[in-house]
C-alpha cells in the first residue's frame, strides 16, 4: 500500500491538502519534519499515513486524554489498529497495551509525555522500537507558549534511549518564531522538512462582544443555536461549574469537562457530548488546563 492508496482507503480523500504531502514524503524518506498547520488542517494525517505504509508502527506523543481518545476512536472506525496509553486505563489494561505493542498489534500508539519516563514503557519501546515518533501539540515544549508542559522536555532523552533514533515529526497549529525555534532546538530535529501553511481557516470567524450581562449573553447565544453542538470555554474551573449549571437550569443539555473531575466522570461527559446526549460542553480554556492540570494526560 502506498500513500495515495492509504489516503483513499482509510480517509476517503483523493488528494492531499497543502503541506501534507511534503511532510509525509520527508518522514517516509527517514527525515525529521516540522508542520505548522491550522486546527482542522490535517496535521494528524501527516504521521498517520507514514504509520500505515511503513513496516514499523508509530508512537504519537499527545498532551491530553480527550485528544488521544478522539484520535484512536476515529482511527478504529477507519479500520486502523490503534490504542492509547494513559491514566484512564488501569494497570492491567496498561500492561496489556504494552504487551500488544510488543506483539506488533498496533499501527499507532498514543501516549502522554509523562509516560516516557516510566521504566515498563521504556523497556517495551527498547524491545520493540517505533518506526516513527510524532510529537503532537509540539508548542507545549516551549516556555514561550502558554501551554508549556515540562514533561515535553523529556522527549529528546527518550529518543536517545531508543536502540535507533527513528524519524521525528513535530506538529502544531500555531507557533511564533521563538516557539518554532524552541521546537527545532529542544527536539534536536535533524535537517527537518518544514511546512508552514498559516493559521487562517475561511470557515471560521471571530466575533468580539462585551455584554453588560455575560450570563444572559451566553444563554442567548446557546438558545439561538438550539439543537446544534458547541463548546463554551471559561477561564476557570469555577466558571465552568457556574456556566454549566446556568445552562442546565434553563433546559440546555449541557455537560462539563475539567481537571477537577474524576476520570470516570470526564469520560462519561465526553461521551455524552460526542454522541449528542449533551449538545453543549463547558470546559476551561487551554491556558487554564496548562496552569491547573499539568499532568492531566498521564
Amino acid at each position: 500500500m502506498d500513500k495515495y492508496e492509504a489516503l483513499r482507503t482509510y480517509f476517503g480523500h483523493d488528494a492531499f491538502r497543502p503541506g501534507q504531502e511534503e511532510l509525509i514524503d520527508g518522514l517516509l524518506a527517514g527525515r525529521d519534519a516540522l508542520g505548522i498547520m491550522p486546527t482542522g488542517g490535517g496535521k494528524s494525517l501527516c504521521y498517520q499515513i507514514p504509520a500505515l505504509v511503513s513496516p514499523r508502527p508509530a508512537l504519537v506523543i499527545s498532551p491530553l486524554i480527550s485528544l488521544m481518545k478522539d484520535q484512536v476512536m476515529a482511527l478504529k472506525n477507519q479500520g486502523v489498529d490503534a490504542a492509547y496509553l494513559n491514566s484512564s486505563l488501569d494497570l492491567r489494561q496498561q500492561d496489556l497495551v504494552l504487551e500488544r505493542w510488543e506483539r506488533g498489534a498496533y499501527r499507532i500508539l498514543y501516549v502522554a509525555p509523562e509516560r516516557l519516563e516510566a521504566e515498563p514503557f521504556l523497556a517495551a519501546m527498547v524491545r520493540q522500537p517505533p518506526g516513527l515518533v510524532a510529537v503532537d501539540e509540539a508548542h507545549c515544549i516551549s516556555q514561550w507558549g502558554q501551554d508549556f508542559r515540562p514533561s515535553y522536555l523529556q522527549i529528546a532523552d527518550f529518543l536517545d534511549r531508543l536502540p535507533h533514533r527513528p524519524p521525528v515529526g513535530a506538529f502544531t497549529a500555531t507557533a511564533t518564531r521563538a516557539v518554532r525555534e524552541d521546537i527545532l532546538r529542544i527536539l534536536a530535529l535533524r535537517d527537518p522538512v518544514q511546512a508552514v501553511t498559516g493559521f487562517d481557516r475561511p470557515n471560521l470567524f471571530f466575533d468580539v462582544r462585551k455584554p453588560q450581562d455575560r450570563k444572559a449573553a451566553v444563554l442567548d447565544l446557546v438558545k439561538k443555536r438550539a439543537g446544534r453542538s458547541g463548546i463554551v470555554y471559561c477561564a476557570t474551573r469555577g466558571g465552568v461549574e457556574e456556566v454549566c449549571q446556568l445552562l442546565q437550569d434553563h433546559g440546555v443539555a449541557a455537560t462539563r469537562y475539567h481537571a477537577g473531575l474524576e476520570d470516570r466522570e470526564r469520560r462519561e461527559n465526553q461521551d455524552a457530548f460526542q454522541y449528542d446526549r449533551a449538545t453543549v460542553m463547558v470546559a476551561p480554556t487551554p491556558s487554564a488546563w496548562a496552569s491547573t492540570s499539568p499532568t492531566s494526560a498521564l
